[in-house]
């Protein structure tokens, strides 16, 4: 090797040096820092200093330390009894439900029936509908969507006031279009309001492909994702062509997302929470916290009131489960009282970061 070729690889690694930059992940909730010895690049998606008030999102550039870029910004928060400053998204509280951005109106809360099957499913359904539930949430995995069907055809209740939510599981992922059909088939309700992909997993673009097909014929109205998180939904979304107007993930006082749910409200997405009790094994510690039950006494209301009230003050849809009718009916008692900023901050301090379920 000549001297000259020697000078030419060295210059060419010193280069390389200055202008390749490193990645670092932030300890904020989801920044990401690029850096080199010439510049540096953070993309900044983070709780903002009032972490009640939004979340800092956009991206800055550095050159030789000096700034020279920087676009973040803070997104909107709901809070009250105010409708939501995203772009198509309407949360009012007033009303009692929210304007999606596929245009349907949803309401802001409902029945969960993970676990529900046979007639305690039916009966629960029927239930949920006699006290003014309008939601209800389903899943080919529950293995209910008959019985929640059969439910809504006997009420009295008109099918367009009723919004139901269903999700295809991984394992059907390879055949979208049988999976479609056998919802439609199972809940035999003329149409489906709403359908999920249930979590991540192979071909999930391509079943979700499908579903918008599926959105265009008029079967299915709106579509949304479980189970996804920063991450996930950087990479899906831009190989989709229809915006997902729902992310359902599992939200609690020991769980909050509270770095997930703003990034996903600015991208013009509703969140919806599962397990807003905590989930089985864990309900009655959470529902016998010392912090939350004192609250509740200040409202006189339930700490499971408190819970789902304090999800709905976040913007985030509410689908509690149970069998029991005095329970269905005590969980859509939620909108005659507001928890101050100061009962808010106290349930966001129980936030452990502690999931209670796989996903």
């Amino acid at each position: 090797m000549t001297r000259k070729t020697k000078i030419v690889i060295f210059i060419v690694l010193i280069g390389l040096l200055l202008l390749i930059p490193i990645p670092f992940k932030l300890k904020d909730g989801g920044s990401i820092k690029f850096k080199s010895a010439l510049y540096e690049i953070t993309k900044v998606h983070k709780l903002n200093s009032n972490a009640e008030s939004g979340y800092d999102n956009g991206l800055i550039i550095k050159i030789f330390g000096i700034k020279i870029f920087d676009n973040v910004k803070e997104s909107k928060k709901v809070e009250g009894n105010i409708t939501s400053n995203y772009k198509s998204i309407n949360f009012d509280l007033d009303k009692k439900e929210v304007t999606l951005n596929s245009g349907y109106v949803m309401p802001l809360n409902g029945l969960g029936t993970y676990s529900l099957t046979g007639d305690t499913c039916y009966e629960a359904v029927s239930s949920a509908l006699n006290s003014g539930v309008r939601l209800i949430d389903t899943a080919y995995m529950y293995g209910n969507e008959e019985e929640i069907g059969r439910a809504i055809r006997d009420s009295k209740v008109p099918r367009e006031e009723i919004f139901v939510i269903t999700k295809i599981y991984p394992s059907q992922y390879d055949n979208p279009e049988s999976a479609i059909e056998l919802a439609l088939k199972k809940l035999d309700i003329d149409y489906i309001d709403m359908m999920l992909l249930h979590h991540p997993g192979t071909n999930d673009v391509k079943a979700y492909k499908e579903m918008e097909k599926y959105v265009e014929s008029g079967k299915i109205c709106s579509l949304g994702l479980s189970n996804w998180y920063i991450e996930e939904l950087e990479d899906f979304l831009p190989k989709v062509s229809i915006k997902p107007a729902l992310v359902q993930n599992e939200i609690h006082p020991y769980y909050q997302e509270n770095d997930v749910i703003p990034y996903i409200q600015n991208l013009d997405i509703v969140v919806q929470g599962w397990y807003p009790f905590g989930g089985r094994g864990y309900t009655s510690e959470l529902l016998n916290n010392e912090t939350l039950v004192k609250i509740a006494k200040n409202h006189n209301v339930s700490a499971a009131q408190v819970i789902l009230r304090w999800n709905l003050q976040k913007g985030v849809v509410v689908i509690p489960g149970s069998s029991n009718p005095k329970h269905i009916k005590e969980n859509t008692d939620i909108y005659s009282f507001k928890l101050t900023d100061a009962e808010m901050r106290q349930i966001n301090a129980l936030d452990r970061n502690e999931k209670h379920d796989w996903y």
